[in-house]
This record gives C-alpha cells, sequence and structure tokens, in this order.
C-alpha cells in the first residue's frame, strides 16, 4: 500500500483547473472580503466548491454566520428550484450587501430570508423561518458557540440531513493545542469531539481549506 500522500497547492491548482469557472459574483466576493481581511472572513474556494456539492438537491437549508454572504451564495447556486436557506448574521451592514451581490447573481430575493439577530438568540426564540426541518445546517459563526449551534440544530435537521461547520482545524491548533490553549480552539476541541463522538452521526472531518466537518444524520 502506498504512504498516504499530502495534497499540496499544486494539486489544488490542478482542481481548479478542471473545475467548472466561478460565477462572476463569487469572484466579486473574494476580491472585496480580501481588501477587508482579516475583519471579513469567508470560506474558502476549496470548501465553497464542496459546499456546493453537498448543497446539491437540499431544498431547506440553514445557516449560521452570513457575513458577505459568499457561503450562502455557493449553496444558493447549488440548489434545485424553489429551495430556500434562512442565514443568521446580527451586522446589518455585511448582510446589506450580501443582498445586492446575491440580487447581481441572479438569486430571487424569496429565495434568501436573512435573520439579523444574534445566532444563538434568534434560534431560541420563535421565528418560523427556523423551526425546521432542514436538509442542511451550516456553521461559520462564533467559534465559542460551536457546541452550542449544535444542539439547537440537531433537532432540526431531517433524517439524513447534513451538519456542516467550517474552520474546525483552525489553523492546526485543534490538533495540536494542549490544556491552555486559547477558548476559541478549545470550544472547536470539543465540537469536534462531540460531533464524530455522536454515534447518531456519520461524520468525518475533510481537511479542505481551515477544515470542513461533516455529519449526516442517521435515519
Amino acid at each position: 500500500m502506498p504512504p498516504d500522500y499530502v495534497p499540496d497547492a499544486t494539486d489544488l491548482e490542478y482542481v481548479e483547473r478542471l473545475a467548472q469557472p466561478l460565477h462572476p459574483t463569487l469572484l466579486e466576493i473574494e476580491a472585496a472580503a480580501r481588501a477587508e481581511r482579516p475583519t471579513v472572513p469567508i470560506l474558502g474556494r476549496a470548501s465553497g466548491r464542496v459546499l456546493a456539492v453537498l448543497a446539491h438537491g437540499r431544498r431547506r437549508i440553514v445557516e449560521v454566520g452570513t457575513a458577505f454572504g459568499y457561503s450562502t451564495l455557493w449553496m444558493a447556486l447549488a440548489q434545485p428550484p424553489g429551495g430556500t436557506i434562512v442565514t443568521i448574521d446580527p451586522d446589518r451592514a455585511r448582510t446589506d450587501r450580501a443582498r445586492t451581490w446575491w440580487g447581481e447573481a441572479g438569486i430571487a430575493e424569496s429565495h434568501i430570508a436573512v435573520l439579523n439577530r444574534p445566532a444563538l438568540e434568534a434560534l431560541a426564540g420563535d421565528d418560523r423561518t427556523l423551526r425546521g426541518p432542514f436538509d442542511l445546517a451550516f456553521i461559520d459563526a462564533l467559534k465559542g458557540e460551536y457546541e452550542a449551534y449544535l444542539a439547537a440544530l440537531r433537532p432540526r435537521l431531517v433524517r439524513d440531513g447534513l451538519l456542516v461547520a467550517d474552520n474546525v482545524l483552525w489553523s492546526g491548533r485543534t490538533a495540536r493545542g494542549g490544556q491552555g490553549e486559547d477558548a476559541s480552539t478549545a470550544a472547536l476541541q470539543r465540537f469536534n469531539a462531540a460531533t464524530l463522538g455522536d454515534t447518531g452521526f456519520s461524520a468525518t472531518i475533510l481537511p479542505v481549506g481551515d477544515g470542513l466537518l461533516i455529519a449526516a444524520l442517521r435515519g
């Protein structure tokens, strides 16, 4: 058996050459995020491509953490006709910019509902758009709250629904960190352990971008 191979930048460039061209609006959002980095972090492009595949055929999606709406757009473009997304982010200035980009990409206003509230407050409320059930839940927000998002979203997933979370490798800190790590790293370590150790999920972490956790709720 050959030794494990670790993909490098050349491999990523090869995949990118073969992949379908990005929608122009996705490129526009990438450029805006680069200009404001690190204030507005967005999903890595390779992770965006994975997320789009996971969103294919998923009609009802909930997202925690909108920012510029980059990951939202990846999912919206992949959804079938009639699909909907509800996305949560307290920063109205960012989500207003996201709405503009979604419109440029041809996404109807009715396709994406935005809730401008702190995520845990919104998930604990009675907003009907968050009642579910959802086919896919995507998490990319406050790292210290990932476990609480998991607890709130798990009951709202359909059987065989997907839970996806970004930044779970945290630039290598979750794998290498020990006691005394910063609060975000420790929280991500707990979230990863809780999700992968949950026998109700079939789950793994893809070493794509900053780490993409994918968990399918068992039937």
